[in-house]
């Protein structure tokens, strides 16, 4: 940008240019990107009280590297150099925390155990399409959630030649190429809730690589409103489930579910904290339409998770995810 302005002494004009990107705007974006690095980086200290927006931001908080992409064409269009500049602090960042999530996950081991997780949806239309696409991807455990009949009875023949072994309590059931040797029923019902409500369980599995103590979890949804992110009831259940799963004496563990919250959501902390999360991939899962955040998850204990992919859209507004789980503890038992 340039002028004219006349000189102090009175001695005719003077041409004055300015510096690209060096005006009010560059500076704005410079400033968002600073915030953007800020959020990003100390999530943990926006505060949860009220509208909970700590929970609602960690839920979105891969979405950071968009924000980050959006202010860099800004910052490309208006020539501001400065704030180019100042968005490398968001990227890197972004890299830090998100960047191992790209990096490819290594081949299966001989003692990695699959697990397929899916909320196959109380309304799908093709629960039988839904089980062969879940049996295609050759997983030794499923654990599904919404389970109702008739569609139950769907799975149960869909399931029965590639899994012999199941268990269902409630609306969530546990299909297993190993023999489950005990399961029952596990109350994570929040306290205001009266209507029946059974949706996790436990279950004993006797794999290869020795007995596995696998919970199934569907905990309550979350919605967003003028209220802010309401996630009390889902809270409560997550903090239920980690007391159970502190008790455990088990040296290998499974929670799969849908948990309605990411890894970095703070409500999940009593399960996050205690177990082993996915190690690669986003494996965004909900909405199946265009899936924003993976709150379908595969948690491990006494082991790793070393990746985790999403699987073909099926009938479901979730999308199906696969994960593998390597145990780091000696085999047997």
């Amino acid at each position: 940008m340039a002028g004219r302005e006349r000189r102090p002494d009175g001695g005719g004009w003077r041409v004055w240019t300015r510096r690209p990107g060096a005006g009010p705007r560059g500076r704005v974006l410079a400033a968002l990107a600073v915030a953007v690095a800020a959020l990003t980086a100390l999530h943990r200290f926006v505060p949860n009280a009220g509208l909970r927006l700590g929970s609602l931001l960690e839920n979105l908080l891969p979405w950071s590297g968009a924000a980050v992409v959006l202010l860099a064409l800004c910052a490309l269009l208006r020539r501001a150099r400065g704030a180019l500049v100042a968005l490398l602090l968001p990227a890197v960042v972004w890299a830090v925390h998100f960047g191992p999530l790209l990096l490819p996950g290594g081949p299966a081991g001989a003692r990695e155990l699959l697990v397929a997780q899916h909320n196959v949806a109380d309304d799908n239309p093709d629960p039988a399409g839904t089980a062969r696409a879940l049996s295609a991807a050759n997983a030794d455990l499923v654990a599904l959630e919404e389970l109702v009949e008739p569609a139950l009875g769907t799975y149960r023949e869909a399931l029965a030649s590639r899994y012999p072994y199941h268990a269902v309590h409630g609306t969530v059931g546990l299909w297993s190429r190993y023999p489950i040797t005990g399961h029952r029923p596990v109350d994570i019902k929040p306290r205001d809730v009266t209507e029946p409500w059974l949706r996790a369980l436990r279950a004993v599995v006797r794999a290869p690589h020795g007995e596995t103590v696998v919970y199934v979890a569907h905990l309550p949804s979350v919605r967003v409103g003028p209220g802010g992110l309401a996630s009390a009831r889902r809270d409560e259940s997550a903090a239920r489930l980690g007391a159970l799963l502190a008790a455990e004496e088990a040296d290998r563990l499974v929670l799969a579910g849908d948990l309605n919250g990411t890894v970095d959501d703070r409500g999940l902390a009593p399960l996050t904290s205690r177990l082993a999360v996915p190690e690669r991939g986003f494996a965004l899962s909900y909405p199946a339409a265009l899936p924003v955040a993976r709150i379908d998850q595969v948690f491990a204990g006494g082991g790793t998770v070393p990746r985790v992919r999403t699987l073909p859209a099926t009938g479901s507004d979730h999308l199906p995810v696969l994960a593998g789980i390597a145990w780091t503890g000696p085999a047997g038992r």
